[in-house]
This record gives C-alpha cells, structure tokens and sequence, in this order.
C-alpha cells in the first residue's frame, strides 16, 4: 500500500515523457539498499562487537567525506585530509558526548544507539561540510577576500539545520519523533529525545563547517606562498 503514492508518480512522469525510468531505478534503488543494511544491521546488532560496530562507523565515516567533496571542483585530493578530521573528530566527539554521557550507552559500543547516532551526526557534518566547500570554492572564485568567503561559507552551510531549528514543532515532527510516538512513546519523552537530536545535529554541522573551512584556509594560504 505504500507503494501507491509512488507508483502514481511514475505513471505521471511516463504520461507526461518525463524519464520514469531514473525515478523508477532510484526507487527500485532505495528498496534494495534498505534491505541489505537491514540485514547488515541484523548481524552487526547480534555480534555485539566493539570491532565490528567501529568498522561500521569508519567506512560510513570515509563514505561521508567521499560524498561532501564531490561537488569541488578544485583542490578535491588536498581538501580530503580536512574533510576526514573535520568531519571524524567533530563525529567522535558529539557522539561520545551523546552516548556516554547524556544517553550513558551500556555497554558504551552498544549498536542500537552508536550506529543510528552515528549515522545523524555524519550526516550532518558531511552536508554542512559540503555546502561549506562549495561555497568557499565559489567565494575564492569570485575574488572575495579569505576571512569573508570563511564567514559566509559558514553561515551558508548552517542555513538547513537552522530552518530545520525553525521548523520543528511548527512546519514538521521529525521522524526520530514520529517514530517515537508511532510507537506509543509519550509526546513529551519523544520531545525530549528530539531536544537532543536537533541540538547534536546543530552542533555537528556547525563545528565540522568550521573546522573544514579553517583547515581550507591554511592549505589555501600555504599553496599560495
């Protein structure tokens, strides 16, 4: 049933000839990935493994700085060192925070909260640091000043998380909390958790774009000496 939606879409693109087919591969794409990581996850949970939990997070660690970086155009090996530790330290430290001290994860690699964490903040550090990148990239381009393109790079790179701080509660319910209260959980606990999530999300977008356009600067002033 909720693949009607969906296919009534399709038929639309394929009655108005508007490439039904990419749509069509992308949905039939995003069945089978969910799929295979719901199996992945299956094992991943039932070896309860520090190792294997780490190994997880590390691949989607190098999968996200891959992606922030492919729209650059310029400078896209050189940039790849900052994305990594902008992205891997501002991660590892927000998600340490959220698991071992605010959540207080038992044991502290357990898998059913590092990976769904995991997974948010890398998110969020990796498209702010794309945004950052490709903001940056065009400032320079365009002849503005380090310190400026810096700034504005920033603030463009906080631009979704912080429509998303507007939105929530008014315009949306995110789905951590949708699923939350879906599945009997009380509005207020769901808020709660939420509260979490937005301000980790906040504060991983936020402290990866700055330490992403901070390592920029220096490589950029340095390959201009």
């Amino acid at each position: 049933m909720a693949f009607i939606p969906a296919l009534l879409v399709l038929i639309v693109l394929w009655r108005w000839s508007c490439a039904a087919g990419t749509s069509a591969y992308a949905l039939l794409r995003m069945l089978l990935q969910l799929l295979l990581v719901g199996y992945v996850l299956t094992y991943v949970f039932a070896s309860n493994s520090a190792v294997v939990v780490s190994s997880v997070l590390l691949v989607m660690l190098l999968a996200a700085c891959w992606i922030a970086l492919r729209t650059i155009n310029h400078h896209r090996k050189a940039l790849m060192g900052p994305a990594v530790l902008s992205i891997g330290v501002t991660s590892l430290m927000i998600l340490t925070l959220i698991t071992q001290f605010v959540l207080q994860a038992s044991p502290w690699y357990d898998p059913q909260l590092l990976l769904p964490l995991g997974g948010m903040v890398l998110s969020a550090s990796m498209n702010a640091v794309s945004l950052a990148a490709e903001r940056m990239e065009s400032e320079l381009l365009a002849g503005v000043g380090l310190r400026v393109a810096r700034n504005r790079a920033l603030l463009a790179a906080l631009i979704p998380v912080t429509n998303s701080l507007f939105a929530v509660g008014l315009v949306t319910l995110p789905g951590m909390m949708t699923g939350q209260i879906l599945s009997g959980v009380s509005p207020l606990i769901a808020a709660r958790y939420q509260i979490v999530v937005m301000c980790m999300l906040f504060g991983a977008s936020g402290l990866a774009a700055a330490a992403f356009l901070q390592m920029y600067i220096r490589r950029v002033s340095h390959n201009s000496v």
